[in-house]
């Protein structure tokens, strides 16, 4: 969703992941700490938040629970530490402050347009914060929109909205 919304504007942008893209578009499969070194200009994160998120907080005490928010949270450390000079980390309220220290802005997809809450922390590096741009009125969980019991459920509630992908691609671009 972040990509398309900078290619749309013009940027030569790419996504990284370890899964195949499923949209169109510029796509490296692999580690993306494999790539941190290619001299990116900007990056926009959104490392594994399953282990992190206050939602899965009735696990926290449990020790491979606590192994996974380790490895999860080390490895948004090592991407937050890139020499990249522009960096946005995006993850729910959790743990991800323990590894990276304090969020700089909390936003809402409603605050873009979109009819949904979602409680979303950016850590930024050398990028404002985004601008409110639009108040939508109506405001459904995007977590219970897209919460089909599915195989297809984390990666659907995983998809930034609509509006907060523009907002990015507009004000950061």
């Amino acid at each position: 969703m972040v990509r398309n919304q900078f290619e749309l504007a013009g940027h030569d942008t790419w996504s990284c992941d370890l899964i195949p893209s499923i949209r169109p578009g510029k796509h490296i499969q692999g580690d993306v700490l494999d790539h941190i070194n290619d001299g990116w200009d900007m990056m926009i994160a959104f490392p594994p938040c399953t282990h992190l998120t206050r939602a899965g907080s009735r696990y926290w005490s449990d020790p491979e629970w606590r192994a996974g928010q380790i490895l999860d949270g080390t490895f948004a450390l090592a991407l937050y530490s890139a020499p990249i000079a522009k960096i946005a980390i995006e993850n729910p309220p959790g743990r991800l402050p323990e590894f990276i220290g304090p969020f700089s802005q909390t936003i809402q997809p409603w605050h873009f347009g979109d009819p949904y809450t979602k409680l979303t922390c950016l850590w930024l590096q050398d990028l404002p914060p985004l601008m409110d741009s639009y108040h939508h009125q109506g405001r459904t969980s995007w977590t219970e929109a897209n919460n089909p019991r599915s195989k297809q459920r984390p990666l659907r509630r995983s998809i930034t909205s609509p509006g907060i992908a523009k907002a990015m691609a507009d004000q950061w671009g």
